[in-house]
C-alpha cells in the first residue's frame, strides 16, 4: 500500500523545504502557505522515499524528506510511472497528476545542497481537485 512519509513546506522557491505535521491542501490552489501554491498545474510536487533512497546510493548525504523541495515524500508507488490525468486520493485530499519531471534551467540551492537532483525525472506534481488534510502515514491510492 502506498503511503505518505513526509509533507513539506517552504515560503520560497527554489530551496529545500522543512517538514510539519500535517497539510491543509485546497481545491486548485495547492499547498497551504506554500511558494508554489497557485492556480495553475504545478500546485503540489511530489517525491518518492525511492528515489531519495537512489540519491543516497549515488553518494548524496543528508538526505531527507523535504531536500528535494517536494510537498509530499511518498513510499510504495513509482510517481513517475502515472500517466499524466491520473487521480490520486491522499489523505481526504483528490489529486490529478498534471506533469511527470520538469526542467531545471539553473542549478538551484537543492542542487548545491545535494549534489545530484531526482526531482526533474523522478517527481511529479499535481492540482488539486479535493482540498484536505494530509498527514504522514496516509493512504495513497489511484482512483482513475
Amino acid at each position: 500500500m502506498a503511503k505518505v512519509v513526509a509533507i513539506n513546506i517552504s515560503r520560497r522557491k527554489g530551496i529545500p523545504k522543512d517538514q510539519i505535521k500535517e497539510g491543509v491542501f485546497i481545491e486548485d490552489f495547492g499547498l497551504e502557505g506554500d511558494a508554489h501554491a497557485a492556480n495553475w498545474h504545478r500546485q503540489v510536487s511530489l517525491l518518492a522515499q525511492e528515489s531519495i533512497d537512489k540519491a543516497i546510493a549515488m553518494g548524496a548525504d543528508g538526505l531527507e524528506p523535504g531536500k528535494f523541495a517536494e510537498n509530499i515524500t511518498t513510499e510504495g508507488i513509482v510517481l513517475y510511472e502515472l500517466p499524466v490525468g491520473t487521480q490520486l486520493k491522499i489523505g481526504e485530499t483528490i489529486q490529478e497528476v498534471t506533469q511527470i519531471g520538469k526542467e531545471c534551467h539553473q542549478k538551484c540551492a537543492i542542487f548545491y545542497t545535494v549534489g545530484e537532483c531526482v526531482m526533474p525525472k523522478e517527481g511529479i506534481f499535481t492540482k488539486v481537485i479535493k482540498g484536505g488534510i494530509v498527514k504522514p502515514g496516509d493512504d495513497i491510492e489511484i482512483i482513475k
